[in-house]
C-alpha cells in the first residue's frame, strides 16, 4: 500500500549558483559520502555532469523527505539519504544513521527515480508499506 509520494522539480542553475557562493561545502552537506565519490569524479571528467549529479540528488532528497512527511526535519537529514545507482544504472534510496531505523520500524519500501534535462533535475519518489505475503 502507498503511505507516501513526494516530487521534486530543481532549477540546476540555483545549484551552480549555491556552488559558486559556498563552493565545495554546499556538495559536502548535501550529499552523503558515497555520492560525495561519485559527484567528484563526474566533477573532474565534465563539470556540468557533476553539476547535473548533485541537481538530481537534491531534487531526490527533497522529493523523498516529502514523501516520508518530515521534511528536513530529524530523523531526515541531507546525509543520512543517499540516491546511489545499481549497476544498471537504476537509482536507489539508501539511508544512513538514525533515518535508517526509523524508516526500517516502520516496514516502508522506498522508490525513487530522477531525471534531468538543460536546466531543470526532477525526482518523484513513492513510499508503500512492505507486505509480507507473496
Amino acid at each position: 500500500m502507498i503511505v507516501g509520494i513526494g516530487t521534486d522539480l530543481c532549477d540546476i542553475r540555483r545549484i551552480q549558483e549555491a556552488l559558486q557562493r559556498r563552493g565545495e561545502r554546499f556538495a559536502e552537506k548535501v550529499l552523503g559520502p558515497q555520492e560525495l565519490l561519485v559527484y567528484r569524479q563526474r566533477q573532474a571528467r565534465v563539470a556540468v555532469r557533476g553539476l547535473r549529479y548533485l541537481a538530481t540528488r537534491f531534487a531526490a532528497k527533497e522529493a523523498f523527505s516529502k514523501a516520508i512527511g518530515l521534511g528536513i526535519h530529524w530523523p531526515m537529514t541531507w546525509r543520512s539519504c543517499e540516491i546511489l545507482n545499481e549497476s544498471s544504472g537504476r537509482p536507489r534510496i539508501v539511508l544512513n544513521g538514525e533515518l535508517a531505523d526509523w524508516f526500517a520500524q516502520k516496514k516502508w519500501q522506498a522508490h525513487v527515480t530522477v531525471t534531468d534535462e538543460v536546466d531543470h533535475a526532477l525526482a518523484f519518489v513513492v513510499i508503500e508499506t512492505q507486505t509480507d505475503h507473496p
